[in-house]
């Protein structure tokens, strides 16, 4: 492990996000809130020369990062990143709103779990709230990924950084032969499908202000608004099927929207098994939710569906915008929810939970074990998209499964040690790992009533989710810094 290059490579990052940092300085300047322009700018400076600080204490070093080196520094930018990103949430000075508030808020975004601490967000400075929605941008493709694609300073071992940083337990894939390629063909996507959200939010009655903020959230797959009705704020119907396209799309594997977006064709997206399974989920999941509000409503109008359509998609994808407070439903309903939610969007897209293609993975395995059940001798193979699947991958895939469960029971005892009631707990610990954001009980719209002790248990549990578990925990294992 080569430290000192790490180091320098943790500097640049910093340094990068540090010029995001310009932005909201550009907006508290238009909307003349001299505070915050200060604010900005002091966070700036800091994170900027902090960055700088890093780069010289070892500027002289340069080697190819190594598998352990992508692992560290992933963690410890995404560590740090939250860290200096709560700077400007804690200078704004909101009421009761402390520094673990501020962490809570700024890895929140980062995850793109779009679990709040605030109140009042209609009343906050649009500044802030620019903020938030930009972090949840940031970091839906990952700014690591964007760095990979745009500095030349990491190299070949940007590869490293990549397998570290991309969802799912295909890693190794790459759309074009050279790393930054990848990187880059990613995020022009990305910012395709942002700008595209954006205009369509306009034309349907949203302001220019809420239009772009939206859209990041929205293509993140944040879950984040700038308003505290989210989007039952908007009556528009238009503005909410906008969101349902683009949620849909934002939680599909960016890979499908690159190969359609390079050669022009859209068909293959059917040949993929987890977009199959993916809308199959999504399709179930709004059958028995409109059944379901049939039976307990007698009612059911156009309306209603659309209402039904946004929150299944919003849910199932882990966005977690909301129309109205799905914790009043039947209970049911929200619970089952928020188990679809644990099996979340595809692999290498910007949404969360287990992902679908591992999901599928687990089922085709129980498939195949009832196949050696019946038939001993049988030579069983597991197959996605019509090609054989690796045994290494169908380990790990286990692998994750079984350390997920694990994490997730040791959070729940946690957030029941501090005195939260079971359905909070549950439902906090599924939302933050699975970066959903809303939960039920004591959660259903807002975190700010937990306790600090909770609120950092939930801060881990959201890196978890949006590292994957094994790339956060391998750092506490012994072996890793072994030579």
């Amino acid at each position: 492990m080569k430290l000192p290059y790490t180091v320098k490579i943790l500097g640049v990052l910093l340094m990068f996000f540090s010029i995001a940092q310009l932005i909201p300085v550009i907006v508290a300047f238009i909307y003349s809130e001299t505070a915050h322009l200060y604010n900005f700018s002091i966070t700036f400076i800091i994170t900027f020369f902090s960055g700088l600080a890093l780069y010289r204490f070892s500027t002289k070093e340069n080697s190819d990062l190594r598998t352990k080196d992508g692992f560290i520094i992933t963690v410890f930018f995404w560590t740090v990143l939250a860290l200096f990103g709560s700077i400007p949430i804690f200078l704004a000075s909101i009421d009761n709103i402390s520094y673990v508030d501020a962490l809570f808020e700024s890895i929140s975004g980062l995850t793109t779990t779009g679990a709040t601490v605030l109140i009042g967000l209609d009343e906050l400075p649009r500044s802030l709230l620019f903020y938030r929605q930009l972090l949840q941008w940031l970091g839906g493709m990952g700014i690591i990924v964007l760095a990979v694609a745009v500095l030349p300073l990491l190299g070949v071992g940007g590869m490293q950084l990549y397998r570290a940083e991309t969802p799912g337990p295909l890693k190794g894939s790459k759309l074009t032969p050279r790393i930054t390629e990848t990187a880059k063909a990613l995020w022009y996507v990305y910012l395709t499908m942002t700008v595209a959200c954006a205009l369509l939010y306009k034309v349907f009655g949203m302001s220019s202000f809420d239009a772009i903020c939206h859209a990041f959230s929205t293509v993140a797959i944040g879950g984040f608004s700038t308003h505290d009705q989210s989007f039952a704020y908007f009556p528009q119907q238009g503005i909410r099927y906008t969101a349902i396209i683009f949620m849909l799309l934002a939680g599909m594997n960016f890979a499908l929207h690159f190969t359609a977006w390079s050669k022009r064709r859209v068909f293959h997206y059917f040949y993929d098994s987890e977009f199959r399974c993916y809308f199959g989920i999504i399709l179930l999941t709004f059958a028995v939710t409109s059944l379901t509000l049939l039976y307990y409503l007698e009612e059911f109008n156009q309306k209603t569906i659309g209402e039904s359509l946004f929150l299944v998609v919003s849910i199932s994808t882990t966005t977690g915008f909301l129309s109205s407070n799905y914790s009043e439903l039947p209970l049911f309903l929200p619970i089952m929810l928020l188990t679809v939610a644990f099996i979340g969007a595809c692999a290498g897209s910007t949404g969360g939970g287990i992902k679908v293609i591992r999901a599928l993975i687990l089922l085709k395995q129980g498939g195949a074990e009832f196949t050696k059940l019946i038939h001993s001798n049988a030579v069983v193979s597991i197959k996605l998209s019509k090609r054989p699947l690796s045994p290494r991958i169908s380990e790990s895939v286990w692998g994750f499964f079984s350390m997920y469960v694990l994490v997730f029971l040791v959070l729940l005892l946690l957030l029941l040690s501090q005195g939260n009631s079971f359905i909070t707990a549950f439902s906090a610990v599924g939302a933050t790992l699975n970066n959903l954001g809303p939960g039920l009980g004591d959660v259903s719209n807002n975190y700010y009533i937990l306790n600090n002790n909770s609120k950092l248990a939930l801060c881990f549990a959201m890196l978890l989710g949006r590292l994957e578990i094994f790339t956060l925990l391998i750092v506490f294992t012994p072996g890793f810094w072994k030579n």
